[in-house]
């Protein structure tokens, strides 16, 4: 229940530019959630990491979509915190890392949705 509702959270915040395109208003709410964007990457990484490991051992297909997901948002969420505290000291590393994010970028917003939706799907219990 837990990683749904980061899940949901996570997805909300990668989602962000469409929510408030369509709802201006929505703004508001998602300015105080904002600055705890890389965190809730962060988290999304290691609930990622641990559903993946999860799905491997039950065999699940729905668990394997959401971990990899989880796993996208996760990192674009967490990018900002990865890029100051791990990539800082190696520009290699620090060059290969804005290339990754480059090219997920454009799947942040479709991810974000995705993951709000499988998100309330795992809350009701229906995946």
């Amino acid at each position: 229940m837990l990683s749904a509702i980061i899940a949901i959270i996570g997805g909300l915040i990668a989602a962000s530019s469409l929510i408030v395109a369509k709802k201006p208003n929505a703004q508001e709410l998602l300015d105080k959630i904002t600055p705890y964007q890389g965190w809730i990457g962060v988290v999304l990484l290691i609930y990622s990491v641990q559903a993946l490991l999860s799905s491997l051992r039950y065999f699940s297909i729905s668990g394997l979509l959401m971990s990899a997901i989880m796993f996208v948002v996760g990192f674009l969420l967490a990018y900002s915190l990865i890029s100051k505290y791990l990539l800082e000291k190696n520009e290699d590393a620090k060059i290969k890392g804005q290339a990754l994010r480059a090219k997920l970028v454009k799947f942040q917003v479709p991810a974000g949705v995705a993951l709000v939706v499988l998100g309330i799907l795992s809350l009701l219990g229906i995946f």
